[in-house]
């Protein structure tokens, strides 16, 4: 198992803003963990530094024991994979090609081997990919791209997965089967970071929430315990509520 390690973690943006301010969490086990909280709160931040993308102002990003800054670029690509909230406009490939992209890390050279194409194959299985694997990515609609970079992030057989706002153009059906298949990524060993603004199917779906505010950790717990309507309405400036149905399924809503 991969394990990540943040203390203490800052990040400062050129010009002085302080984004994130002592982060200070551990995962030792697979789980589904989402990261949560308003607008500015430093979500994606936190993934970039996480990725090795952005350098800590302060503290330290370990992951399986070693400081992301003290990785090579390839190396820590082949333990975390990242997934980003805005997907590229113009990318003159098909699926197949984009998604074996993420092979990138191994460094084969220019023409991939089976072991890559058995990576991608799985890869378009676990999305649902299989049918699309000729088109071109500039042809797809917003949420079929966003599946498609899943797929390469899938393709890269880290064990670290990072996704920024993966279902921000999924219809209900693919939204539900995508954390699905979090879940079955979990179950295989795999740790699974999703950044999103839907509580009520972070609070259904994950193992762990990250409530982020204002750059700070403000919550790390099972859902029932981080998502209380005191502390969202705290964090979010809106009441929440937690109710049961006549089924009774419990779920979250939020305002008067």
């Amino acid at each position: 198992m991969t394990t990540l390690t943040l203390q203490d973690v800052s990040y400062c943006y050129p010009g002085g803003k302080l984004v994130l301010e002592g982060i200070s969490a551990e995962v030792l086990k697979p789980e589904v963990i989402a990261i949560v909280g308003p607008n500015g709160a430093g979500k994606s931040t936190l993934l970039d530094l996480i990725a090795g993308q952005k350098t800590p102002m302060s503290g330290t990003v370990q992951i399986a024991g070693h400081a992301t800054t003290a990785l090579q670029r390839d190396e820590l690509c082949r333990l975390v994979a990242h997934v980003p909230q805005h997907v590229p406009p113009d990318v003159p490939f098909t699926v197949e090609e984009v998604v074996l992209t993420g092979r990138i890390p191994y460094g084969r050279g220019l023409y991939e081997n089976d072991e890559d194409r058995a990576a991608m194959e799985l890869a378009l299985r676990r999305t649902k990919l299989e049918s699309f694997r000729d088109r071109r990515f500039s042809s797809l609609s917003g949420g079929e791209k966003q599946r498609v970079l899943t797929a390469a992030a899938l393709c890269q057989q880290s064990q670290v997965l990072l996704l920024d706002e993966p279902s921000a153009h999924l219809d209900p059906e693919n939204e539900a089967q995508l954390w699905e298949l979090f879940q079955d990524l979990r179950d295989s060993g795999h740790l699974i970071f999703v950044v999103t603004h839907h509580l009520a199917l972070a609070a259904q779906n994950s193992d762990r929430i990250w409530l982020l505010d204002r750059g700070k950790l403000v919550a790390d717990a099972p859902p029932c315990d981080a998502l209380r309507p005191d502390r969202l309405q705290e964090v979010f400036h809106v009441p929440f509520h937690w109710n049961e149905s006549a089924e009774g399924r419990v779920f979250l809503t939020y305002g008067r």
